[in-house]
């Protein structure tokens, strides 16, 4: 088991992709404790103030907010994100593609179309190209990691969300064969279960009370968004390591 309780961030810049709520928040927190500088990308404007005043609250490096829709964003709003990075910090360390959408739990025969785009809009093609117009700031740093939260969801009644989290793992080993040699690792961490809102909507009926919080599981993310990750690529890390 890898220790990650000495692991720094100081003077790292890490866009964190929806940082307002469970594990991306608890990833942006930690983050910044370690002493990174976050930038918390999100839908919903007053929870990434929430997560901005708590990380300024406990003395962390001033984070940045950068409030987008990625089911509705446009290449140029992409284009535009990552000028606003390059103007204001010249360069980016890491990014963590976080953001998700469950979508529905039904059959594929019954499947609505338009909810099967939406989802995979969010899960997977906003990542394409989120991950895509960051690949030139991240050549800028001394060490860059990319890393993907993944889901090994392949069983009945997953539709989009489980073909989505398939897709973004093939995405992710193409990713890291094509920028192994560019000082870029590229990875994603499974979490498992964890005690968050996601995790109560796909299983409504589930006791988590005995499931560990975002909070307990930071650490691989820790690691993964590290310096300490260069050389390890196209892996998919498990918290139960780290």
């Amino acid at each position: 088991m890898t220790d990650t309780s000495t692991i720094r961030l100081d003077d790292r810049i890490i866009l964190i992709t929806g940082a307002g709520d469970g594990i991306g928040k608890a990833v942006s927190l930690a983050c910044a404790a370690r002493g990174a500088t976050v930038i918390l990308l999100g839908r919903t404007v007053h929870k990434l103030v929430q997560v901005y005043d708590e990380i300024r609250d406990n003395d962390g490096p001033e984070p940045a907010i950068y409030p987008m829709n990625l089911e509705g964003a446009t290449p140029k709003d992409y284009e535009d994100l990552r000028d606003n990075i390059d103007k204001e910090f010249g360069r980016l360390d890491a990014l963590l593609n976080h953001a998700g959408w469950l979508g529905a739990s039904t059959p594929v025969e019954l499947y609505n179309i338009e909810l099967w785009y939406r989802v995979m809009q969010i899960n997977l093609n906003a990542q394409f190209v989120l991950t895509q117009a960051c690949i030139p700031l991240l050549k800028k740093s001394a060490a860059a990691s990319i890393v993907f939260t993944t889901d090994d969801k392949r069983n009945a009644y997953w539709g989009a969300y489980g073909v989505s989290k398939a897709g973004q793992q093939a995405f992710m080993e193409i990713l890291a064969d094509e920028l192994e040699s560019q000082n870029i690792s590229v990875n994603a961490v499974n979490p498992g279960a964890v005690r968050t809102r996601h995790r109560m909507l796909a299983y409504p009926a589930e006791n988590s009370s005995g499931l560990p919080s975002p909070a307990d599981i930071t650490g691989v993310y820790l690691y993964a968004l590290s310096d300490q990750c260069q050389g390890i690529t196209g892996k998919v890390l498990s918290p139960a390591d780290y």
